[in-house]
């Protein structure tokens, strides 16, 4: 099929660039959270990669987005006529995309694999341009129109087929458009890029030249593996010898590990908080041939996270402006609860809000660990408190859906506590400026950034965190955050738990409910907490320093800089 002639069909990033970010950059993720509208992104990751997009654009950098266009998105949140949840998967319509035009063939299992490609313009919602990939066309079967349906399908093979589409299926999209100086893989879901690469430039220090790599995951269980074997048979490798793949990736045994492999292709990679940073360097210091991890502190988007009007409040050093405004957005949120739960939550009370995916390790029940403590804390009348939950577990996580389960069924008959679904991003923006508190309780170190927390901050809500991910660079106890004190990591998970559990508990019923309300304190720290969070977590100084501490960093062999070469079609 011949490619359409349009604007799409070549290169195209429809605004003037600025000279610091000239170079081309392509960047792999396969999620994106960019609006509520669009909806393929599950969470933080995708969130992270929608600041990044809009803030290419408003830096008006090079750099074009590679994603999926998930037809059923990551699921629907809802929940089951016994009130617990319920994953609900629909099909997504999104009449703002545009068709590029572009159709590229990859090989999944040996079979040609028709991948079209939609584009999400720059106008659209404030990004930089966005190519989606598609298998849903005629011209593929049913099995291959269903690998872009679902992201992360719990299917092992479906989700190798989704890496190629993505990695694959992208670099050749690039080839169309005319190529690039630097390939972004944000996390290892697009490896395959890299062995497409090599099958054409047939040099890996040529390959690494082009490929940064940014990983997310500081958990060694948590990174993608898969046999080497069932890879090469789903077509990965892009024809390249398994010995060869071996050999490249420093690859020992009949395991692929993606975020080693990963760092073997690139010329560097970073780690999204500086302690993330310093982590994955001990995490992978054993496997060979990996290139150097620097810490890149994840950011987000002030001007689409923040509200107006507690901005506003806080430019012009009005306290009891922000005060104000914080109560109406409590309120509208309280309606939304209202709603969904039937509870009527009060404006004046002090307001906990514990809201991220639901992966065991983030410890979403970790309030209640001593039942008896956690009932005496809800039912103080003297100096309330309320607690709101959300949050999505992937759909096949057992023990994520027990714990919102449990959750549930503990507080569903207590007014001042609530939890809910379709945790999306309107809801976040709901939650995040009508938080008093943004509770973020992780096992340190295995947050690598945490980044709800900064656009809380951005609204007014105070930080009450393990010292774990982007926390260390920003939070000082008492003064702009509460920062519980570090667990013992080689001490038993029970007693890491208990140790956090206690702190929390002491510094929730010691400093923050009572400074809560002594309100000229609590404002205080609300000030101190917006003025810290600008501008260094805001997503333009991260966005910056990729191109100039990741893009435009120089390849070195033995020492010796590799200059780079123009944009080429591979």
């Amino acid at each position: 099929m011949k490619d359409k002639t349009n604007k799409y069909s070549k290169w195209h990033v429809p605004y003037a660039n600025n000279d610091k970010y000239k170079s081309r950059v392509a960047y792999f993720c396969m999620e994106y959270g960019i609006a509520q509208p669009l909806k393929i992104y599950s969470g933080g990751l995708g969130f992270l990669a929608g600041s990044h997009m809009r803030s290419a654009f408003e830096l008006k950098q090079n750099m074009i987005g590679i994603g999926m266009l998930w037809k059923y998105g990551y699921y629907d949140q809802v929940r089951a006529q016994d009130k617990s949840m319920l994953p609900l998967f629909q099909e997504k319509h999104y009449h703002f995309l545009k068709d590029s035009g572009i159709r590229v063939t990859v090989k999944v299992n040996e079979y040609d694999v028709i991948v079209k490609a939609m584009v999400l313009e720059p106008e659209t919602f404030g990004s930089a341009p966005i190519y989606l990939l598609s298998t849903d066309v005629p011209e593929n079967d049913y099995l291959a129109r269903t690998i872009t349906e679902k992201l992360y399908d719990s299917n092992q093979e479906t989700r190798v087929a989704q890496s190629i589409v993505l990695g694959v299926g992208g670099a050749k999209l690039i080839e169309k458009l005319g190529g690039v100086d630097t390939y972004h893989m944000n996390e290892g879901h697009a490896l395959p890029l890299t062995f497409y690469l090599y099958s054409q430039l047939k040099d890996l220090d040529k390959v690494r030249e082009k490929v940064v790599f940014t990983t997310h995951t500081p958990v060694k269980a948590g990174n993608e593996s898969h046999e080497i074997d069932m890879l090469e048979e789903m077509s990965f490798f892009s024809g390249v010898p398994v010995k060869e793949i071996k050999r490249i990736t420093n690859t020992e045994g009949n395991i692929l590990e993606f975020t080693p492999s990963a760092l073997c292709m690139s010329k560097l990679s970073n780690g999204v908080s500086q302690l993330h940073g310093n982590v994955a360097t001990e995490m992978w210091r054993d496997h060979k041939g990996t290139c150097e991890i620097i810490g890149i502190t994840n950011a987000q988007s002030k001007k689409f996270w923040t509200d107006s009007l507690i901005d506003q409040a806080f430019q012009n050093k009005d306290a009891d402006a922000i005060k104000r405004r914080k109560r109406e957005l409590k309120s509208e949120l309280f309606e939304f609860i209202a709603d969904q739960t039937g509870k009527l939550f009060d404006p004046d009370v002090l307001t906990v809000v514990w809201a991220r995916r639901f992966a065991g390790y983030k410890r979403a029940d970790l309030l209640m660990r001593d039942m008896e403590k956690f009932y005496n804390i809800v039912n103080d009348k003297k100096q309330p408190i309320q607690i709101i939950w959300a949050g999505k577990p992937y759909p096949k996580d057992q023990i994520g859906l027990s714990t919102f389960r449990r959750i549930r069924e503990t507080i569903w008959d207590i007014p001042n506590c609530a939890i809910l679904t379709g945790y999306e991003m309107s809801l976040s923006f709901k939650l995040k400026k009508g938080a008093d508190v943004w509770l973020n309780t992780p096992r340190r170190p295995k947050e690598a950034s945490g980044t709800s927390g900064m656009t809380a901050a951005m609204n007014g809500a105070v930080n009450v965190s393990v010292d774990d991910g982007w926390i260390p660079e920003f939070g000082k106890n008492g003064v702009n955050s509460f920062v519980l004190p570090i667990a013992d990591t080689s001490s038993p998970v029970e007693a890491q738990d208990s140790f956090d559990y206690n702190n929390l508990m002491d510094v929730l019923t010691s400093e923050i409910i009572p400074t809560y309300y002594n309100n000229g304190k609590w404002w205080e720290i609300v000030m101190n907490s917006m003025n810290d969070i600008y501008p260094y977590f805001d997503s333009d100084r991260m966005a910056d320093e990729y191109y100039t501490r990741l893009y435009n960093a120089e390849y070195k062999i033995n020492g010796s800089a590799i200059k780079k070469s123009s944009p080429s079609a591979v």
